[in-house]
């Protein structure tokens, strides 16, 4: 009861500093928690980090603080290990400021990290991470792995989802929540000791649709396999971090690209020309013309100009 308390206090801390302003618009939420890690398998029981750190530095926190280095890594594996599967989640919808209580635009997503968070034996919180920008989250977490475990990675099975983007092509990819945890389950029966898997689980964001044509927010996919790997009787560790702009801006582009091979338009945007189009089309064709006759008027003068001839001539002597 007193480790839910104390977790309940480091959420709402983390959640009041949030909400006091300290966050910018382009600071992303992430959390860490575990019912099977204690505070001697690395770092705190309950923590908040507040400052303002890089993507790349939350991983490697994750690694040192969160003691995935000892997880993950064979050679620094303790000689039980406590955990059998690391989950990652990689949202797509949340900010730094949607974490608040009075600006919260995804109140379900909130309350369940909230429920996971605080029922936890061991949580970090870090608040302010700068979202990457050049690199997507999966692919930093997977350079972190190597560089933690430089000699051995020790992982004995990583699953990433398609909408995960690495250029590793020997790691397997599931297409749908159903197959994780269809996955989850045999592991469990096939999963030697002292083993441990890496599972990411990248969202696709709200609106978008599996290949099996079912949709799974971020709240349904996180509660449906967290209940599915407890259910298994695995022990996890977890971290949920957003990562919304990569996939912003490559969401646009991808749209763009379909409604311009398949010739649909966006709707509310003109595709025909009025009047008023033809208008000004025919007066800037007009215009550039008159201005390429401009200059082919002007260089036949200046070459005219240039033409050096005598005045007058001498006339011939007669012989």
């Amino acid at each position: 009861m007193m480790k839910m308390q104390i977790g309940v206090l480091a959420f709402l801390v983390a959640l009041s500093a949030i909400e006091s302003g300290i966050a910018s618009p382009n600071t992303v939420p992430a959390f860490l928690w575990s019912p099977h890690l204690q505070a001697g398998n690395g770092g705190m029981d309950e923590a908040v980090n507040y400052q303002v750190m890089s993507a790349k530095d939350l991983v490697d926190s994750v690694f040192t603080q969160g003691g995935w280095s000892n997880i993950l890594c064979s050679e620094k594996k303790v000689e039980h290990p406590v955990v059998d599967v690391a989950l990652v989640f990689i949202g797509r919808e949340l900010l730094s400021s949607d974490v608040s209580s009075k600006r919260n635009s995804e109140p379900s997503l909130v309350n369940t990290l909230n429920g996971l968070f605080t029922a936890s034996n061991f949580s970090l919180a870090f608040p302010y991470i700068a979202a990457p920008e050049e690199e997507r989250m999966e692919s930093l977490l997977l350079s972190g792995l190597k560089q933690a475990c430089p000699h051995n990675v020790g992982v004995s099975n990583i699953v990433l989802s398609d909408s995960c983007f690495v250029e590793d092509g020997t790691i397997q990819k599931l297409s749908d929540l159903q197959s994780f945890k269809d996955h989850l389950l045999s592991r469990k029966e096939t999963r030697k000791e002292g083993e441990t898997d890496l599972v990411v689980l990248c969202s696709e964001g709200s609106g978008s649709n599996s290949q099996s044509g079912q949709s799974h927010s971020e709240r349904e996919s996180i509660s449906e396999l967290v209940s599915s790997v407890e259910q298994s009787g695995s022990k996890y560790t977890a971290l949920y971090v957003s990562d919304p702009y990569w996939y912003t801006s490559y969401k646009t582009l991808q749209r763009f690209l379909a409604e311009s091979g398949t010739g649909n338009s966006t709707v509310g945007v003109a595709t025909t020309c009025d009047e008023l189009c033809k208008f000004k089309s025919s007066l800037l064709e007009g215009i550039l013309v008159g201005i390429v006759f401009l200059l082919i008027l002007i260089s036949g003068l200046c070459c005219m100009a240039g033409i050096d001839t005598p005045t007058r001539f001498e006339t011939p002597q007669d012989s």
